[in-house]
């Protein structure tokens, strides 16, 4: 056999011998009812252990392309292309084989977790039900029929929803626009994807800030980008950077999010926000503002947005009322140049044939009520109970063991722990003990970082959470 397994790739080298065999059984190297070396013979020949050979066999078993049978070694099927013979596809080889990646192994288990009722949840990023304006909804749905047509909307969106977001973000972001520069999207998770998959292509050099939602999310390296890190101070990104970064790797794109950033919480401050303008302006680079917290300001100052200091078309601004308003709602959108809202909304048309009517439908009936300025307060003094909840907690039981800066507005909480501490291990030890956070790894370069998520908590609860935490923590550290 002059075959060998390639020691190099990351495939494992069972799955390596089955595409082997499955190869040469259909180019007739190992016909029907042949005879394969033993799981001894095969595994001196290729050099592996025995037990790789054994699962390679297995495998192959269970696809029903071979035959084992104890003391007559491993026979080809005879009927493997025959009519009685009922194959079954290969799932896990289609699962590891697709272009789109999964999420993190790590990101998957905290998923798995929280739809746990025990668990104290510090890890959603979303508000917890009782900050949700359900009362609005019910008086809306009770006292405004719905008339409209429930088949396809246009592709950019609902008009009438879109009409609404122009005043809406004109009032409270001073963004000048109108409706035919707005896409509306699943949230602000299906804007970045259609952003991704429609204005880069492969090989592509793009910065994200370190640490970063985006940077746990695989769309980037799904569709074959190369992401560079902007590294995140107390005064959030530095544009410095960007110019350091673009001369060596020529960056096509920067993705920031300037105000109480995830999951520092920090705010850009107004001078490197206008140099990143000037710096989008000078070289051609296209800037991807997420804006889900803003209206969240505990003060109720909201700082001027990239978009609405952009006079030149640079920036695309993403947002949605998944963290103002409701999550399960999907109402998200884009607004940017028309030529680009066009090419979004075609591609989006293409994926699900336009938005949801209903649920923008009450979109635009909330947005346009009277509800919405007493619900943003509303937000404020809750979400600002909570983390002052969370503060107090961790000044309390942690000591002088963590540090933090406190943020002046949206839902997360940055923490880094001053003991060297493996934070996989405190993540399981704190499950078990009944609480969940992010551990920071999942969101950025540098190790001893943690993110409490407070929007999701209740009052009280979150204590408890912080109390566990602790709990966990010294458990570790001592062990």
């Amino acid at each position: 056999m002059d075959w060998k397994p390639d020691r190099n790739v990351k495939k494992p080298i069972y799955k390596q011998i089955v595409e082997y065999i499955e190869q040469g059984i259909s180019s007739g190297l190992f016909p029907g009812d042949s005879l394969l070396p033993s799981e001894r013979a095969l595994a001196k020949e290729l050099n592996v252990n025995r037990s790789t050979v054994v699962s390679a066999y297995e495998e192959l078993q269970s696809l029903g392309i071979v035959d084992r049978k104890k003391g007559s070694g491993t026979r080809v099927s005879t009927d493997i292309w025959g009519i009685a013979h009922k194959r079954i596809p290969n799932w896990g080889r289609y699962v590891e084989d697709g272009s789109f990646l999964p999420n993190l192994p790590l990101v998957q288990k905290i998923r798995t977790e929280i739809q746990k009722n025990n668990l104290v949840n510090l890890a959603s990023g979303e508000l917890s039900a009782g900050l949700m304006p359900t009362e609005a909804f019910q008086n809306i749905l009770s006292n405004q029929p719905f008339l409209g047509s429930l088949g396809y909307d246009h592709q950019q969106g609902n008009e009438a929803l879109r009409h609404t977001l122009v005043s809406h973000v004109r009032e409270y972001k001073e963004i000048n626009t109108n409706s035919s520069s707005i896409l509306i999207t699943s949230g602000a998770q299906q804007a970045l994807h259609l952003i991704v998959e429609c204005l880069l292509k492969p090989g592509d050099a793009v910065a994200i800030e370190d640490p970063s939602y985006c940077y746990s999310l695989p769309l980037f390296q799904s569709a074959g980008l190369r992401t560079f890190l902007l590294p995140v101070d107390k005064h959030g990104a530095n544009p410095e950077d960007l110019m350091a970064l673009h001369k060596k790797h020529r960056i096509r794109m920067v993705f920031l999010n300037p105000d109480y950033q995830n999951p520092t919480g920090t705010i850009m401050n107004i001078s490197r926000r206008k140099k990143f303008l000037e710096i989008s302006t000078e070289l051609g680079i296209p800037i991807i503002e997420d804006d889900p917290y803003s209206l969240t300001s505990f003060n109720g100052e909201v700082n001027p947005t990239l978009k609405s200091l952009d006079t030149n078309g640079n920036v695309l601004y993403v947002s949605s009322l998944s963290k103002i308003v409701a999550s399960g709602l999907r109402i998200g959108w884009i607004i940017g140049p028309s030529q680009v809202i066009q090419r979004l909304a075609d591609a989006k048309q293409q994926v699900d044939f336009g938005h949801s009517v209903f649920p923008q439908w009450i979109a635009n009936e909330f947005l346009g009520s009277e509800y919405v300025h007493s619900h943003i307060k509303t937000i404020r003094t809750q979400l600002k109970l909570r983390r002052d909840e969370i503060v107090l907690g961790l000044e309390e039981v942690m000591d002088d063991q963590i540090e933090f800066l406190t943020p002046a507005g949206g839902i997360h909480l940055w923490c880094r722990i001053k003991a060297t501490i493996n934070e996989h291990k405190l993540l399981e030890e704190s499950i078990n003990n009944g609480v969940v956070f992010v551990p920071g790894s999942i969101l950025g370069s540098n190790n001893g970082y943690i993110r409490f998520t407070f929007g999701r908590g209740e009052l009280g609860l979150i204590r408890q959470g912080i109390t566990r935490f602790a709990e966990s923590f010294n458990i570790l550290r001592k062990s």
